[in-house]
């Protein structure tokens, strides 16, 4: 636990901002689960379907012995996954009701679900960037080339769990925050948005840079794991770094720095 000065460390609309995305996600995770499940397969290229045998990705449910197994296939090479994936309590869908909203079967509840917290997570997105940029805030989730030449020294003191309480972003910190700001978030929109047909119909050339609406949600699925990847780090950090500071930072703006600090 830090014991040096308090500062004023996030400002008030990042603090918002941070439990709106949070929130966003949450709900468009669960829901992209429910969407996920009318079509449980991951596909590269234009096609798909009955007629093509090119999903790298895909759950499904078949009948052994009068008895339903659920099955995941990656590459071609399948996997029994019955109480977890494909079939669950008896039932047989991709992702069980404890991991989608709504829990039951109704697709259409889950995209009018998904498409509000994507569009709350695309306003508040676009008005944080555009502060963000104004105040300053912007520059300082940059890793500048001294960030990066300390890079190894930060790897080393969180690999022995050594952190450093600073007003400013450690190298790590900027690379994974810059890397879902300016990379993930942008790229599950973009994907998001090109697997709409009404949105096609406006801008078919982003249909177009993803190479068919098949790799596009493919795209978008393997950018939430990078996603879930990245929040169950960034809660393993706030907990061993300190969850109280870390907390009070996030909440009220002010973050305890180490004595050194200045």
């Amino acid at each position: 636990m830090p014991h040096g000065p308090l500062v004023y460390r996030q400002r008030l609309l990042t603090r918002i901002t941070h439990w709106v995305w949070a929130v966003s996600l949450f709900f468009l995770l669960l829901t992209g689960l429910q969407i996920f499940n009318a079509f449980p397969s991951l596909h590269i290229g234009a096609e798909s379907g009955f007629d093509y045998d090119n999903a790298i990705l895909k759950i499904a449910a078949r009948e052994v012995d009068g008895e339903l197994q659920g099955v995941t296939q990656v590459f071609g090479t399948s996997f029994d996954t019955t109480g977890v994936l494909g079939v669950s309590n008896g039932e047989a869908r991709a992702f069980p009701a404890a991991l989608t909203i709504p829990s039951t079967t109704s697709l259409a509840t889950g995209r009018v679900i998904h498409f509000f917290f994507a569009w709350v997570l695309v306003i508040t997105l676009v008005v944080w960037l555009v502060a963000s940029a104004l105040n300053g805030h912007l520059r300082q989730l940059v890793p500048t080339w001294a960030d990066l030449r300390a890079l190894p020294r930060d790897l080393a003191d969180h690999a022995r769990l050594r952190f450093h309480h600073t007003r400013d972003y450690g190298v790590l910190q900027k690379l994974a925050y810059a890397s879902v700001l300016f990379v993930a978030l942008p790229l599950m929109i973009l994907t998001g948005l090109s697997m709409s047909p009404g949105f096609n119909a406006a801008a078919p050339w982003l249909l177009d840079l993803f190479q068919g609406r098949q790799t596009a949600r493919t795209v978008h699925f393997l950018t939430m794991l990078a996603l879930i990847g990245f929040f169950a780090v960034h809660v393993a950090m706030i907990l061993l770094a300190g969850p109280l500071n870390e907390m009070r930072s996030i909440l009220t703006g002010w973050y305890r720095t180490d004595e050194h600090d200045d």
